[in-house]
């Protein structure tokens, strides 16, 4: 099967982009001592777990699924962080999780002594370590609020005020979370917060864990300034560091195939496409940005500027303005770059809207199809 015959929308994921992000952070760890973990919330593809994991060292989970699909797809480190846990989720997850980051002391009180009973039933015979998340109160980012834990009012990670130094017991290390798809300096400001508001406390640890958000695959990261903070942390606490990039694994390394249905006018030519940004690629509207699309230009930098909307009833429901060297046509097929993060694991099927397919863009170039969806799918997650 080649791209013209894939079924549409479909999602195409690139191996050959994939193992390049891969091999950079393989030498992280090598060069750094560090552990880098999948953030399965940007990309849980696991047909593909088995090769990720011949070059990192595991995964991370946002609750209970996550944490099963990271055990059982790719079987390496597994850690595990939420605002807070159910307790029958608990008792599942201190059996499949290595790591255990709590968001308050009053949820690690809850669970203080499952943990602590959690090598009685584990396989490997060895009990869960238990991290707590703070919040260094140092923002960095700007323009996407939605996505800052460190914004006024986070509910995400303990502050200063909040830490309770007399509930250490039995906690091995901390955890913060703080960027969005940035580079090492805003790593390196949020390190120094951390380190002042919690640097005595780290001294007590034996792992300290880095969150996500850094765009270590980009080109031009400053993965220099990356490798001295970490040397730094491990010379300076003699803890383990971990990474849990999302988006740096999977970075321009996935497409979203549609095809053109129908184009309308209202003060400009509009394309009605089988994608959708509200179904298929949520983080157009949520974030909000522009995708960037194959053979689309910027609007008016072309001669022929369209606008790209979607089937959906939703009247907002649009990628974006683009333009194009040559008219557009229906029955065209026009190819979103970088839709292999929080795209399949963010989609929903709005409308009635059928889920796009998956398939891998192999090393060879040939394409095969993984999985299709179709009105099974859509009816059984409803009742």
């Amino acid at each position: 099967m080649m791209w013209k015959d894939l079924p549409t929308p479909c999602y195409v994921a690139d191996e050959k982009k994939l193992k390049e992000n891969l091999r950079i952070l393989q030498k992280l760890e090598k060069d750094t001592g560090c552990h880098v973990l999948l953030a399965q919330k940007a990309f849980s593809m696991f047909s593909l777990y088995p090769m990720i994991g011949a070059f990192i060292s595991g995964t991370t989970a946002s609750g209970l699924y996550e944490a099963r699909l990271g055990r059982e797809e790719m079987g390496k480190e597994n850690h595990v962080f939420a605002p807070a846990y159910k307790e029958a989720d608990m008792k599942e997850l201190v059996k499949i999780c290595d790591h255990i980051v709590f968001n308050s002391f009053r949820q690690y009180e809850k669970y203080k002594e499952l943990c602590k009973q959690s090598a009685q039933i584990r396989e490997d015979g060895k009990p869960v370590s238990v991290g707590i998340r703070v919040n260094p109160e140092c923002s960095t980012q700007e323009g996407h609020e939605i996505y800052d834990p460190c914004g006024p009012g986070s509910r995400l990670g303990v502050t200063k005020a909040e830490f309770r130094e007399d509930l250490l017991e039995g906690v091995e290390g901390l955890h913060f979370h703080t960027l969005c798809e940035q580079d090492a300096d805003d790593l390196v400001i949020t390190f120094r917060a951390f380190e002042e508001k919690f640097g005595k406390y780290l001294k007590k640890m034996k792992w300290l864990n880095l969150g996500g958000g850094h765009h270590i695959t980009r080109p031009g990261y400053q993965l220099k300034q990356l490798k001295q903070l970490i040397a730094y942390i491990r010379a300076t606490y003699q803890v383990e560091v971990y990474l849990e990039p999302g988006e740096a694994i999977a970075l321009n390394a996935g497409y979203l195939v549609t095809e053109v249905q129908d184009i309308v006018k209202n003060g400009m030519e509009i394309l009605i496409l089988d994608a959708s940004a509200a179904c298929h690629m949520p983080d157009v509207l949520e974030m909000p940005y522009r995708p960037p699309l194959r053979g689309g230009y910027e609007p008016g930098e072309k001669t022929y500027t369209y606008r790209l909307s979607s089937m959906t009833c939703l009247a907002g429901d649009v990628i974006g303005d683009y333009s194009f060297e040559h008219p557009v046509a229906i029955g065209d097929r026009l190819v979103f770059e970088d839709m292999a993060i929080y795209s399949m694991v963010k989609n929903n099927t709005f409308n009635g809207m059928p889920l796009p397919g998956i398939a891998l863009l192999k090393e060879d170039g040939t394409v095969e199809m993984i999985k299709t969806f179709g009105y099974e799918d859509f009816k059984e997650r409803l009742s």
